[in-house]
């Protein structure tokens, strides 16, 4: 008799997640355990599948508390890329909120590209932060959502 299928889980780095909503209406159709990982409180739909984890105000505390629980089979939602870096050595999907799914060949880049970056803002010479979150980013996320489900539901993962 072969064991069940280890459940998919959606772990969400939530404070300043624009993408809830989304993850949420995909959990309650694909019926995902989600963990919306937080250090204030932050109202959640009343559903079984949606947990919130108040964490404390330590500002890696969620970042902590995530990396430490994802492996295999779990999508984890953030835009803070050493928490992906963290993640994806663990073995989990990770998306950004724009929809960039960020994976072993990328998460190099995004590190570099985030310390430069961090690198020039100290030295006065980038004062712009991240372009506005727009509409196809939310398109690009749901559809980079689907894909991972689909991806861990074909190599074996449940529900």
């Amino acid at each position: 008799m072969s064991e069940p299928a280890k459940p998919i889980a959606i772990y969400v780095d939530a404070d300043a997640c624009p993408v809830k909503a989304e993850v949420y209406r995909v959990a309650e159709r694909c019926a995902l355990k989600v963990f919306v990982v937080s250090n204030s409180a932050i109202q959640i739909p009343k559903s079984p599948l949606i947990e919130r984890v108040l964490v404390g105000s330590n500002s890696d505390a969620a970042d902590d508390w995530i990396a430490e629980r994802v492996s295999r089979g779990a999508i984890v939602i953030t835009a803070d890329v050493p928490l992906a870096h963290r993640c994806v050595r663990a073995g989990a999907d990770v998306i950004s909120p724009t929809g960039r799914a960020l994976t072993d060949a990328s998460i190099g880049m995004a590190l570099a590209t985030r310390d430069l970056m961090a690198d020039l803002r100290s030295a006065g010479q980038v004062t712009g932060g991240p372009k506005p979150f727009q509409p196809r980013d939310r398109a690009n996320f749901l559809s980079a959502l689907d894909l991972a489900v689909v991806r861990l539901k074909r190599d074996g993962f449940g529900v």
